[in-house]
């Protein structure tokens, strides 16, 4: 039997993928905590709403970093509540789950993944790396002798594989991806403009005019932040030049890594990549300008998959693991 569901379990975002429905749930890995009450007020998208208009006692948790669980209690929590959510009056027994892990997650880290899961409810529980999974979800056959390289960047991990026989033949990971982008912005405004904004700012900014590599038509934005000196409102006008040079160092280590698998992977492999190209996936690959950074300092074309944000858990959810034989 394939997985009944499968979770992309991200530091940024939390997908579920149900057999014979699809992705039914994208939403933030946030937790809304009332320190007051000690208790877990609202779980995704909601905890999101009442973070937004609420003050005081009530906190946002997030209960991975960077692709690992911090917080056991929570994310158990966080996995039943999708789970139960997802699946509704139809859990009328244990299902059987596929998580996602990052490519470098230690033996330690990927049993605490798998005992949330079973904490949460699951019958059975298999873990997938995430460039595996998202070559799935792209449509890839995994098991052809072939080399295909996966980058795929997600809210707090870079992976990197080049997928052959079923297996990665050459992977690495990092700690640097989307929340770093935000991260970046957030130091440049305020070392460059005396500009203090928060992540929330800092995301629109990337997705408005942020880049990796220069724009042929330099853009523009306004941006409204507190002053650093006297801490009253102050607006900044920011172009997508000034991004770039904001996530040069970041988009520099995507980069090593990139040339650090390639330099791993056997010669007969690397024309199957020249042929194909990279697949980016994930929501970090949305990045503009990404794959003609690629181009330029690697010289390998880059594809962006048709749906990088979902590519992972539909993997997960397609992935017909030995756990549950072959049909």
């Amino acid at each position: 039997m394939r997985v009944d569901i499968g979770i992309d379990l991200g530091t940024s975002s939390i997908l579920v993928y149900v057999r014979g429905k699809g992705v039914v749930i994208k939403e933030p890995s946030l937790v809304a905590f009332d320190r007051d009450s000690n208790v877990i007020k609202e779980i995704g998208a909601e905890a999101r709403m009442i973070l937004s208009k609420s003050h005081g006692s009530i906190v946002a948790i997030r209960p991975l970093r960077q692709g690992v669980i911090i917080d056991y209690t929570v994310t158990e929590k966080v996995i039943r509540y999708f789970v139960q959510k997802s699946l509704g009056k139809l859990i009328f027994k244990k299902p059987r789950m596929g998580v996602s892990v990052p490519s470098d997650a230690t033996e330690v880290e990927k049993k605490a993944v798998e005992a949330a899961a079973y904490a949460a409810g699951a019958r059975e529980v298999f873990l997938l790396t995430e460039p595996m999974a998202a070559a799935i979800g792209s449509g890839i056959d995994i098991y052809k002798p072939s080399g295909n390289m996966i980058v795929d960047i997600g809210g707090g991990t870079t992976d990197v594989a080049v997928i052959s026989l079923g297996g990665a033949v050459a992977q690495s990971s990092i700690k640097v991806a989307g929340n770093d982008f935000d991260e970046a912005i957030i130091r440049y405004l305020r070392r460059k403009h005396d500009l203090l904004v928060g992540e929330t700012v800092a995301e629109d900014i990337k997705i408005k005019i942020g880049t990796v590599y220069p724009k042929k038509i330099e853009e523009s934005m306004e941006v409204v932040g507190r002053n650093v000196a006297d801490g009253l409102p102050k607006t900044v006008s920011v172009t997508s030049t000034e991004i770039a040079e904001a996530l040069k160092e970041a988009s520099t280590q995507i980069m090593e890594t990139i040339m650090e698998v390639l330099e791993q992977t056997p010669p007969e492999l690397s024309a199957d990549l020249l042929e194909r190209g990279i697949l980016l996936t994930g929501g970090g690959a949305l990045i503009s300008g990404l794959g003609h950074l690629i181009e330029r300092q690697v010289g390998i074309r880059a594809n962006l998959a048709p749906d990088p944000l979902k590519v992972v858990v539909m993997g997960i959810g397609q992935y017909k693991g030995e756990q549950f034989g072959n049909s």
